[in-house]
């Protein structure tokens, strides 16, 4: 059976770790915002003009990218949910 609060405790710590990481990489690598558009969102910004990038190159690197992500957060929440007190 799976402890909710606990999950939930755990939950919130993932979220907030996340949260603070990405939050500090676009604000001091200002450059990582485009890519993130780019690549995550399939969005190219410039300027005040909004442009599609749908292409074979950003579906595969963001897959790789997304599947890289994907697994750092599966980890850093097993490792949180392993180390906070139930």
């Amino acid at each position: 059976m799976i402890d909710t609060k606990h999950l939930l405790k755990v939950a919130s710590a993932w979220i907030s770790i996340v949260y603070a990481v990405c939050f500090l990489g676009v604000a001091l690598v200002s450059g990582m915002r485009n890519g993130f558009m780019m690549y995550g969102l399939h969005t190219n910004i410039s300027g005040l003009q909004v442009a599609d990038v749908m292409t074979v190159g950003t579906f595969i690197s963001g897959l790789i990218i997304w599947n890289i992500v994907a697994l750092l957060a599966v980890w850093l929440f097993a490792a949180l949910f392993n180390g906070i007190k139930r």
